[in-house]
């Protein structure tokens, strides 16, 4: 059976791509990497682990993808571009089927958004994935989770829903492509890097959606002091939760609201810049929808689209709150 070091060599060491901004990579007992002048560094990490973060039977390709998908959302949040990567791997086993695939996923992604895997780690134990990401940013044009002023718009990119819907569904009898459809976007996330670039200086403040849109926007208006009114019927599903759930059920408001794992772009920005946000929807092909308003004072004032208020039934995920 191979050892570390030869499964490192073997799956590892050639999977992503060569940077200009890489000294010294993996191989050594630290990387050796340059960040240009001018540039701040963004750095994220987000562990996955096997039964929490995926089911168990989750095809290992897609597993590979969505631990470092996840991470680059966070960049894309930041509008960073990919520099770096570090994976840790604790694995049950040296099973090779197994790492070939998880290393296919990840490389793919890794070549597009191009980023290079630069060092990391491997030892034994339950299946856990951990990524840390770099990405470099112009100095003082960051996106972060402040900054939102009442009066301020408030959008999120692309569909949502998918995810919560995927994982609710897995073994219901329902439309077999729209939850075909819902489970692409579970295993394989689209971190949205270059939506993130394009909103910097247009976006005040922006936030990834991993843990639930409500629950996300609530961690970006507390670190603004703001609050927030939003129209629960504007808010964007995916095309496929329209075949899976009647408006009228809960699910049709708690999924896309409450769901996580959506991995989308939440983001405030000037009521008077709408006509720039929508340039930015057309540049990048990505759809932008306005769906509330940045308020002063705290909290979420959720309302239909005729004025009468709602009451989420759900408010995210949270580690270690026992979720129903």
């Amino acid at each position: 059976m191979a050892g570390e070091f030869d499964l490192i060599e073997r799956y590892f060491a050639h999977l992503s791509p060569v940077r200009d901004d890489l000294r010294l990579g993996i191989g050594d007992d630290a990387a050796l990497v340059s960040v240009p002048p001018g540039h701040d560094l963004a750095i994220a990490v987000d562990t996955m682990v096997a039964g929490v973060h995926f089911p168990v039977d989750t095809d290992p390709q897609a597993i590979g993808h969505k631990a470092l998908a996840v991470n680059l959302s966070d960049l894309a949040a930041m509008g960073a571009e990919p520099t770096w990567a570090l994976l840790a791997l604790t694995l049950p086993e040296a099973d090779e089927a197994w790492l070939a695939a998880f290393a296919a996923g990840f490389g793919r992604l890794a070549r597009e958004s191009g980023i290079a895997l630069i060092g990391g780690d491997t030892t034994q134990g339950p299946l856990t994935i951990t990524v840390t990401v770099h990405g470099r940013v112009p100095a003082g044009q960051a996106l972060t989770r402040a900054g939102a002023q009442p009066g301020d718009a408030i959008y999120v990119s692309g569909g949502l829903g998918a995810a919560a819907a995927a994982l609710a569904l897995r073994e219901a009898d329902v439309a077999r492509d729209a939850l075909q459809a819902c489970r692409q976007r579970l295993d394989y996330p689209e971190p949205r890097l270059a939506l993130g670039r394009a909103l910097r200086g247009l976006a005040s403040a922006a936030i990834d959606i991993s843990d639930g849109l409500l629950a996300d926007l609530g961690h970006l208006c507390r670190a603004g002091g703001v609050g927030a009114g939003i129209d629960v019927d504007a808010v964007p599903r995916h095309p496929a939760l329209a075949q899976l759930v009647a408006r009228d059920d809960a699910a049709w408001y708690d999924w896309p609201l409450a769901g996580g794992d959506d991995y989308e772009l939440c983001f405030t920005a000037p009521a008077a810049a709408q006509s720039r946000v929508e340039a930015v929807a057309e540049s990048t092909g990505i759809p932008l929808t306005r769906f509330g308003e940045i308020t002063p004072g705290e909290g979420l004032v959720c309302r239909h689209a005729d004025g009468s208020a709602f009451r989420p039934g759900a408010g995210g995920y949270q580690h270690f709150v026992r979720q129903s």
